[in-house]
């Protein structure tokens, strides 16, 4: 009988992970596109904030991902950096650039 509880906590365990990163996965992807799209509008101070909300969102996301999906969960999180950077210097283009490949990266994490 234990060994069974263990089997169906650890199955349990498993796939909590798997809708942990998800959630994450989502938040990042809602509030990158919320980044893109203030960019295009040439808001950055609101670009900088959707895309630290995407960064920790990403990052926490990358805690449990696996496989190719963290692969490009990361390279999101450096994307989303890299516009944050951009975003504080007042380079709209590439901050826009930055937050648009990390809207691609987390939708290629999501297959």
């Amino acid at each position: 009988m234990k060994i069974i509880g263990l089997i169906l906590a650890g199955a349990l365990l498993l796939s909590s992970a798997s809708l942990f990163a998800e959630s994450h996965l989502d938040s990042a992807l809602e509030h990158a596109n919320a980044a893109v799209k203030e960019g295009q509008a040439g808001k950055l101070p609101k670009l900088v904030t959707h895309a630290k909300a995407a960064l920790d969102h990403s990052l926490a996301a990358s805690v449990v991902a696996k496989s190719v999906s963290k692969t490009h969960i990361d390279a999101a999180s450096e994307s989303l950096q890299k516009a944050i950077d951009h975003g504080n210097l007042n380079h709209v283009e590439p901050a826009t650039t930055s937050a648009q490949e990390a809207v691609n990266h987390l939708e290629a994490a999501k297959k």
